[in-house]
């Protein structure tokens, strides 16, 4: 695994808190669909804190939620270990002044997160046709990184799916049917993000790929990482993104080169700066292919 602490930028420069993170997962090589597998199950929940006075501080303050990973730095295909939360729960552990106190100490990123909502956001790394990278930079009217740059995303939408609490009597074939559809609207659900917030058109997309998961270290947050190409030259998403459905998030669009890129990636909550480094491992897998095959 990769972390990038507090206080350290990829080149020495200074970061604040919220910059740092830890890849909880990587796929350079892009994992489609059919090589990303869900475990979707009410074991994987979120597990009540002990501390009855910790609970009650989740009303006061105000997905899916991620368990675990198998297959961590694997090609062939990774399984995910999916539960069910909520946003009110999300923003009474998650984001409470207190978050710390819900994690056990435990080197076993599961054990040591099972008290927080953890909810697996998504993140899009879009690549225009002229080959630059689409930013955005949040609204300064939002609680969480106002000002901030992030990529393009959000989160998965377990409503697509009719999904609103655990049917425990479902049979096998069923739970393995609804196990392929909550791995497909992973993938759905982050092409709806980039339409929503940028104002591309969807056919104008590639097919997504997974690239891995990236947590923020501030308030555990994990956000699970796609690579897709936009057919389109920056000018004209430009000016698509002015007429964009989500605009309330986010005030401006930047398209920048890789070398920008690298830059902007210390001004990114932690979760984006490892989605940033996400896609660096995967440029660096295509470079040493290239650079593999001169040599056949």
């Amino acid at each position: 695994m990769t972390s990038m602490p507090a206080g350290e930028g990829a080149s020495g420069d200074p970061v604040d808190s919220g910059n740092a993170f830890k890849l909880l997962l990587s796929c350079p090589s892009g994992l489609p669909p059919s090589r990303v597998y869900v475990d979707f199950n009410p074991s994987y929940d979120r597990i009540p804190h002990p501390d009855a006075n910790l609970e009650e501080s989740i009303n006061e303050y105000a997905g899916h939620t991620l368990h675990h990973v198998d297959g961590l730095d694997q090609e062939s295909s990774v399984c995910l270990h999916l539960g069910l939360t909520d946003y009110r729960t999300f923003v009474g552990t998650n984001l409470n002044p207190l978050w710390e106190k819900f994690l056990i100490p435990s080197e076993d990123d599961p054990v040591r997160c099972q008290h927080t909502s953890s909810p697996l956001g998504n993140g899009a790394i879009v690549e225009t046709s002229d080959k630059r990278i689409l930013v955005l930079q949040r609204s300064y009217n939002v609680g969480e990184f106002p000002g901030y740059f992030v990529f393009p995303g959000g989160h998965s939408e377990p409503e697509e799916l009719g999904i609103s609490d655990h049917q425990n009597d479902k049979g096998l074939t069923e739970s393995e049917d609804l196990n392929r559809k909550v791995s497909q609207e992973m993938f759905d659900g982050i092409v709806r993000e980039v339409v929503e917030e940028i104002g591309v058109p969807a056919e104008s997309l590639t097919d997504p790929v997974f690239i891995g998961i990236s947590r923020r270290e501030m308030n555990v947050r994990p956000t699970a990482f796609f690579f897709l190409k936009c057919n389109m030259e920056s000018k004209k998403i430009y000016q698509l993104y002015s007429r964009a459905q989500d605009g309330f998030e986010s005030t401006q669009l930047y398209t920048v080169s890789r070398d920008e890129l690298g830059k902007m990636a210390l001004r990114m909550p932690g979760c984006h700066h490892g989605g940033y480094v996400l896609y660096e491992l995967m440029i660096q897998t295509v470079e040493d292919a290239r650079q593999s095959s001169r040599w056949l």
